[in-house]
């Protein structure tokens, strides 16, 4: 078809970005934005008093990005595993000093784990979002890989396929660690 544009491939300008190309830093965000401002709306469904909107996690986590070392970014799919990484860690702290400025926890902020819920033993009412992020940071002590899994699911919102290839793991694989995070998880909560 004359005429069409041919779509970026994220891929290739990461590997331009990490050759130093000045040029190819500014065309990634335009690149990935509609993907990063999809994700971050994902996160915000549903939820009512945010003082964050999805543009502006999206444009923190940007800026969170640039100043990652661009030559660990493998492809599309590790860019948006640390994209979700960033969000997570600004959407907890923010969390974070939002309770130590109220200290009685009453403004604490929580989400509904329907990702993780859906008839699969895990309450689908809200968690905390900082006592969520605490139990991701117990979970990664007992097993790292269960926690960046949970977080690609859960924050990056990626299927079952993408988080294996983003991993480098068989899908059966992660099937099998998915289902096991999700009934540590659950045992968590339930005893918080």
């Amino acid at each position: 078809m004359a005429g069409a544009v041919k779509p970026i491939d994220v891929t290739e300008l990461l590997a331009r970005v990490r050759s130093g190309e000045a040029a190819a830093q500014a065309e990634l965000l335009p690149a990935v934005y509609g993907e990063l401002r999809a994700l971050a709306a994902s996160y915000f469904r549903g939820r009512a008093q945010q003082t964050l909107q999805p543009t502006a996690l999206v444009h923190e986590a940007f800026l969170r990005l640039t100043r990652y070392d661009a030559g660990e970014v493998r492809d599309r799919s590790h860019f948006m595993a640390v994209a979700a990484t960033a969000m997570r860690q600004i959407l907890t702290d923010r969390a974070r000093r939002r309770y130590a400025q109220k200290r009685g926890g009453a403004e604490r902020e929580r989400v509904t784990l329907s990702g993780l819920a859906a008839g699969e033993g895990m309450a689908a009412a809200p968690v905390d979002l900082v006592a969520l992020d605490d139990i991701l940071t117990r979970l990664a002590a007992l097993d790292e890989r269960q926690a960046r899994l949970v977080e690609l699911r859960f924050y990056a919102g990626m299927t079952e396929d993408e988080t294996a290839e983003v991993m480098g793991l068989s899908r059966r694989t992660v099937q099998n660690e998915w289902r096991k995070a999700k009934a540590w998880l659950a045992a968590e909560l339930a005893a918080g």
